[in-house]
């Protein structure tokens, strides 16, 4: 190449480079991911099922609903879209017993059994003031917030807890009085004040047999005066405010109302059989928990009964229903109107009646509305009024269905609807999408040539960084609308996915991993509440058929397993699945319980997959029950092993399979033997967390190499059990016992032999223990109280047995059969290394990252206290990290030894995002071996998609072909300027 050649290269070089600086240099603030948010993960929020709502529609602001929930949640919501304004999770173990709105601006709270109170600022959720309020004797909370509350007077709120009545300012929330009630035995079920009077009325039972009343001061919490009356038909507990001096209970026998009266002080009964209200009555009853203004609703066989109060406290039937239907409590809509609303499902319809409390002939609204029937019944109803156009009052309501979802209903139509189900999910699988089948269109867009041109404008402003922030969310809306990971078909790379979800409300939930829309819900009829099935209950969730890629006229399906009953001796159900359209297949009551379910590795000719339903009394069966699955089972049945952990008992036992059961019509029950037992001391030791691999992980290599080029065997087996104890002082929350008092135990034991490979005693140490176990390693998390520190330790084993077989040439030629089966009855030659480190975090829950061929390196994913998850790479918590780690031990990858697991704040793979109420964490792996996919779950879904060891083997989808081609367009056109640059200079020298 001539000197000129070069010098034309060199100068195109040097101006490509100045384009480039420039071109960086022209929006320096702007974010290069910022038009991407949403393409990789997703999340969305829930609150669950509502179990008390308080309406907020003053004509000032924004009119909006205040809800508290089963899963713990107080949030206020949008009543015109029902979106979230704000919500607060607090946690398991501080569940709300009730919740108002005082003053029109604060909600006031009452949780944790009545112990804490606090108060919110309506607006924006923030809180304004908490207290905590002392008790020894367990009992009913509630709360009691008077209507006439002033705003520039410091009010009372009346709470009872524990069985003390306190009274609460409502500026601060400062205890003013406290009258306990545990001395005097007295069980007070309700709390009323009439308006403006200083007296406070308590009611109440003493024992079974006797109902008591107190007059209490609003002032100082001084009793007035007490009233006591005996029944001796003793009282069943249940009652309900009728009037302001009126209520109604149940007897023991739950066959006879008896409505009592405490005007002026003095307290009377008035007793009446069921049987004379309504005829042929028989059973029991129950009173409905609704407040209506002089009417009682109760429960009688499949009616719902409605009564009137008159005078002298008689009682007077009005109508029925049948059950289930849900009462609303009474709303006052207009001067001394009360009205209050009725919620049915009849076939595919809701229909809804709103009437007058002294009027029950007459109906204020009734309507109809279409529903879809995957949503069950009607569970909870609450109304509001508004005013129409015509001045006239209409009414919404708000209702709460079988499968916990929330809609509010107006004018005939669903305004909105919430998939609330969803914040309660118990247990997930995943479905591969079908194949995108040749001249087939999947998603069709229609747009005309003016969108195709603004959009190709948008992205080349947006690749130029000079997009507006208006266009950045024009840019991201059009990614995701054509983004390819919303197709319901299969990719190459395996990211679109069906993401399959139990829920405890037993629906069951197909999501799609790219976007999280629901593709099809169904409600289990298995898992609904029957006269054959009081009380069902969803357990877990298997693939049950997966057909090899060839059977593309196959759909997959899902075995759905519960129990109907609570115990662990409940009946169990079945449930068949097809994961594509959600249709159920088949459904099987059985005949016996369900304590375990082992998925086995083989599949009949139908592809589907064989398991083994273990019941209460240890006896197994074999499900499908087909001859051809008892044809491929009993070959393997010698090598069928099982264990159980009884935390209880404080004892782990391994199990064989022997013959089949005594009973001789049934071919596919299978006795089993007792092979072995742990007892663990119940004076030292207990038995609080344990776990085991996957079955369904790949490990890929055998071996690790270590810095010397020398090997190491991996001690992989399925059968290895991780078990943790602790001390029985230790066994309850932090710092309940001192550490001379706490140790920690942790063992590996072989659940085939019950041999114990290995023992640890952590001394000073305490729960709650986490643990994940992958490959030949485990990694558990606990408290070190001397320390004061969370600490997070890795056990990993290695088959010491193999040892010998490190000659390359040997493999090479055959001379060692690394293939050759061993028996889990010879005892292993293993060698255990373990380290521990302190941890900044307490944790919640932990998971290991996994992907198709086991090639990549691990992480460890940790969700925190703080409902993050966080991803930690494998190397910080290898076991042979050293202090002065070797120059070969570094070349390895090992990390310098520190005491500490740093931190880094870009390893949050849920970055600013808060997973609310984290519970768990699934790792599903993709046909690209780089990269996995997360699931985690609590009252929150959030999805995303990690690469512990880069991608590797792709490019990223955020990377910018359009950048490229406009950088090699550049850099072209710049050598071509400055070689014409340099034509006309070499020919003036020329001249010259």
């Amino acid at each position: 190449m001539t000197r000129h050649k070069l010098k034309t290269a060199a100068m195109a070089i040097r101006f490509f480079l100045f384009f480039s600086l420039l071109f960086v240099s022209i929006n320096p603030t702007f974010s290069l991911y910022e038009d991407q948010v949403g393409l990789m993960d997703w999340h969305h929020k829930y609150i669950g099922k509502v179990k008390q709502a308080v309406f907020q529609t003053q004509k000032a602001g924004r009119k909006r609903v205040v809800v508290s929930t089963e899963e713990n949640v107080i949030a206020s919501l949008d009543l015109r879209r029902g979106e979230i304004f704000w919500r607060h999770v607090l946690g398991n173990n501080d569940v709300i017993d009730a919740i108002d709105i005082t003053l029109g601006k604060y909600v006031i709270t009452l949780s944790s059994a009545g112990s804490v109170v606090r108060a919110w600022n309506l607006p924006d959720g923030q809180m304004i003031w908490e207290s905590s309020l002392q008790g020894s004797t367990p009992s009913k909370p509630f709360l009691y917030v008077p209507v006439n509350l002033k705003i520039d007077r410091d009010n009372i709120i009346i709470v009872f807890g524990n069985g003390c009545l306190h009274a609460i300012s409502s500026i601060d929330g400062a205890v003013l009085w406290t009258k306990s009630f545990a001395s005097e035995g007295s069980d007070i079920q309700e709390v009323l004040q009439l308006l403006d009077s200083d007296i406070i009325y308590a009611v109440g039972f003493v024992g079974s047999s006797k109902f008591v009343t107190y007059q209490i001061n609003a002032k100082n919490g001084e009793v007035v005066k007490q009233s006591n009356v005996d029944f001796h038909g003793g009282f069943s507990g249940e009652l309900s405010f009728v009037s302001s001096d009126y209520l109604v209970a149940l007897d023991s026998t739950r066959s006879i109302l008896v409505s009592i009266s405490f005007r002026d002080g003095k307290t009377s009964l008035h007793q009446i059989h069921i049987s004379d209200l309504v005829e042929g009555f028989s059973g029991m009853a129950s009173i409905v928990p609704s407040k209506l203004t002089d009417i009682l609703a109760i429960k009688v066989s499949s009616l719902i009964l409605f009564l009137r109060v008159t005078g002298g406290g008689k009682l007077e039937f009005v109508d029925n229903i049948s059950y289930p239907s849900a009462v609303s409590d009474t709303l006052s809509f207009l001067e001394g109107q009360e009205a209050f609303a009725l919620a049915q499902l009849s076939g595919s319809k809701v229909h809804l009646t709103v009437k007058l409390n002294n009027d029950w002939n007459s109906d204020l609204l009734k309507e109809s509305i279409k529903i879809d029937h995957q949503r069950g019944l009607v569970e909870k109803v609450f109304i509001n009024s508004y005013i129409r156009t015509d001045k006239s009052h209409g009414f919404r309501a708000l209702i709460v269905m079988e499968d916990h979802s929330l809609l509010l209903l107006q004018q005939g139509e669903i305004v909105w609807s919430r998939e609330d189900g969803l914040a309660s999910i118990i247990d997930t699988n995943t479905a591969e999408l079908p194949f995108e089948k040749e001249g087939v269109s999947v998603a069709k867009v229609e747009h005309n040539l003016f969108e195709w041109l603004r959009g190709h404008i948008l992205k080349l402003k947006g690749t130029l960084m000079l997009a507006s922030p208006d266009d950045i969310v024009a840019i991201q809306g059009m990614r995701l609308k054509s983004s390819e990971k919303n197709k319901m078909t299969r990719d190459h790379n395996g990211f679109r996915k069906l993401l399959l979800v139990l829920t405890k409300a037993g629906k069951l939930y197909a999501l799609h991993t790219g976007d999280g829309r629901v593709v099809w819900s169904l409600l289990l009829p298995s898992l609904r509440r029957s006269d054959t099935c009081e009380n069902p209950a969803g357990l877990n969730l298997y693939q049950w058929q997966v057909p090899h890629h060839h059977a593309l006229d196959e759909n997959p399906s899902v075995l759905v397993v519960g129990r109907c009953g609570t115990d662990s001796d409940a009946p169990g159900v079945l449930s068949f699945v097809d994961s594509y359209t959600g249709k159920e297949l088949n459904t099987l009551s059985l005949s016996h319980s369900i304590a375990q379910v082992i998925p086995l590795p083989f599949t009949d000719s139908t592809e589907q997959r064989l398991h083994l339903i273990i019941d209460a009394g240890r006896q197994a069966y074999l499900y499908p029950r087909t001859p051809e699955a008892i044809g491929i089972f009993e070959p393997e049945r010698p090598n069928m092993y099982s264990y159980s952990v009884d935390e209880e008992k404080n004892i782990i036992k391994g199990y064989a399979l022997e013959h089949h059961c005594n009973k001789a019509s049934d071919g596919y029950c299978f006795k089993t033997k007792e092979l072995w037992s742990i007892i663990f001391p119940s004076e030292s030791e207990k038995i609080i967390a344990s776990v085991t691999r996957k079955s369904n992980e790949v490990v890929h290599a055998q071996v690790k190499v270590i810095a010397d080029q020398d090997v190491m065997y991996k001690y992989i087996s399925k059968t290895l059990l991780f078990v943790a104890t602790v001390s029985p002082k230790a066994a309850g929350e932090i710092g309940s016992a001192t550490p001379e008092e706490s140790w920690l135990v942790v063992y590996l034991i072989d659940s085939i032999t019950g041999r114990i490979l290995h023992r640890v005693t952590h001394h000073g140490s305490q729960g709650p223990v986490h643990a994940v176990f992958s490959e030949n390693w485990v990694v558990y998390h606990y408290f070190n109280l001397r320390a004061h520190r969370y600490e997070m330790s890795v056990i990993e084993i290695y088959d010491q047995s193999r040892a010998d077989n490190k000659d390359v040439w040997k493999l090479i030629l055959g001379k060692h059969n690394l293939t050759t089966p061993t028996s889990s009855y010879s005892r292993p030659e293993v060698v255990v290394k373990s380290q521990s480190y302190f941890f900044t975090h307490s944790v919640k829950t932990m998971a290991v990252t996994s992907t198709a061929k086991g090639i990549t390196s691990k992480q460890l994913l940790i969700g925190t206290i703080g409902d993050q998850v966080l991803a930690l790479d494998k190397r910080f918590v290898d076991p042979r990290r050293s202090i002065n780690p070797t120059q070969s031990e570094k070349e390895e990858g090992l990390i310098p030894l520190t005491d500490t697991l740093q931190i880094i704040p870009q390893s949050y793979v849920t970055h600013s995002i808060q997973v609310e109420g984290l519970r768990g964490i699934v790792t599903i792996p993709a046909k690209l071996e780089s990269t996995s996919l997360v699931f985690s779950y609590g009252v929150d879904l959030f999805l995303t998609r990690v690469a512990p060891s880069r991608t590797y083997d792709s490019l990223t989808e955020d990377f910018s072909y359009a950048l490229l081609l406009l950088t090699i367009g550049a850099l072209i056109a710049a050598i071509f300027v400055t070689w014409i640059l340099s034509e006309k200079k070499e020919l003036r020298e020329k001249w010259r």
